[in-house]
């Protein structure tokens, strides 16, 4: 296996998209033409327990703050410890180790929302994913909008939600998809308000993909458990829990190995 401190090069520099992936030894950022993984190391060394990125923008939560990629530097934000981070728009949704919920103000200053009752496993947009449920940020508060023990969350186009018992999309109320212990759900950024285009769903055994409105089991050259699924323009990116990148940009996943251990996410800015 190659080292995460090596750097290698696998393909050519033309269109690359950099994937960033939440780790134990830091964030690494993967540089990746379609399909084919070019350099990749660690772009900063800390305990990255999530990542989330939106619009150009990269923020990681770890045990000491929220941090966001500003250049080519990591600049804490003040927070404190955060287990999970995510973009509502342009504000950030942080979550601390207590459940505390914080949302940045247009002034990029922390307000507190309120705190969830149970222990938080995500956040994406406006949704918090957490041992009883589903809660939604609003002004100045925080409700619980639905379903138990939810493992994710995903807001683009049509919401998802991943929970012990199966995955559901909102619609009138959540809606059940499939049946299942589903620990993870991603949507592409590029979907319509209130439809869903490239979406994936995680349980232990299973990644499955959304095309024309159903959900199929896909095959993943992969030993462990997917841990993260993000978007380019034209692929979808994958990191597994052994810390295997999978790159498909139409024609069947490419693997990598990156020799990262606890993997946090991943995330295409």
């Amino acid at each position: 296996m190659v080292s995460i401190d090596e750097k290698r090069v696998y393909g050519d520099r033309a269109g690359e998209t950099t994937a960033y992936v939440a780790s134990g030894q830091g964030v690494a950022a993967v540089s990746v033409s379609d399909d084919r993984v070019g350099e990749y190391g660690i772009d900063h060394a800390c305990t990255a327990l999530d990542i989330a990125a939106a619009d150009g923008q990269l923020a990681a939560a770890t045990p000491t703050d929220v941090l966001v990629k500003d250049g080519e530097s990591y600049d804490q934000l003040g927070f404190g410890p955060a287990v999970a981070v995510g973009f509502d728009g342009d504000a950030l949704v942080a979550v601390g180790p207590d459940w505390s919920v914080a949302r940045t103000t247009e002034a990029g200053e922390w307000e507190s929302v309120g705190a969830v009752d149970s222990p938080v496993r995500a956040v994406d947009g406006d949704l918090v994913a957490a041992e009883d449920g589903v809660y939604r940020v609003r002004d100045g508060g925080i409700d619980h909008v639905g379903l138990d023990d939810a493992r994710d969350v995903s807001t683009p186009g049509t919401p998802l939600a991943g929970t012990g018992d199966g995955l559901y999309r909102l619609g009138a109320g959540w809606m059940s998809q499939v049946d299942g212990e589903f620990r993870l759900v991603a949507a592409a950024r590029d979907a319509s308000p209130g439809e869903l285009g490239r979406a994936h769903a995680v349980t232990r055994d299973h990644l499955y993909a959304h095309a024309d409105g159903e959900w199929t089991v896909v095959d993943v050259p992969a030993d462990d458990p997917v841990a993260g699924v993000g978007y380019g323009p034209d692929a979808t990116y994958a990191i597994a829990t052994d810390g295997t990148f999978l790159a498909d940009a139409g024609d069947g996943w490419r693997t990598q190995p990156l020799g990262l251990t606890e993997i946090g996410g991943v995330a295409v800015p």
